[in-house]
């Protein structure tokens, strides 16, 4: 025979991992929509090419490629974007926002 109060703490248990399952299953959701949202953006400001660059990045270094992902998309949602951007302005782009590597010489005295 079991306790009555015994049940009642596995079914709150129970109720209460339910719940986190479906508040995770939600917030995955919602960062799928964000990202194919993202997506369409940068398909409609950015060539071929340049999606082609920016996805290479993003393998190299997914921060800095969202971090350029998310500048262009509030530059095209401001207006400030004429037109769409091709490889080279994306390479121009790029060479401005992610720093660039210092040279290291070791010199022996």
């Amino acid at each position: 025979m079991e306790d009555p109060e015994l049940e009642a703490l596995r079914q709150k248990r129970m109720a209460d991992i339910q719940q986190q399952q479906g508040n995770q299953v939600a917030k995955e959701e919602q960062a799928r929509q964000f990202e194919a949202q993202k997506q369409s953006v940068l398909r409609q400001i950015l060539t071929p090419e340049a999606r082609d660059r920016l996805a290479n990045i993003k393998l190299a270094n997914p921060q800095q490629a969202n971090a350029v992902e998310m500048q262009l998309i509030q530059l095209a949602q401001s207006g400030r974007l004429r037109g769409m951007i091709t490889d080279a302005m994306l390479k121009d782009i790029l060479h401005k926002v992610i720093p660039q590597q210092r040279e290291i010489t070791i010199q022996r005295r």
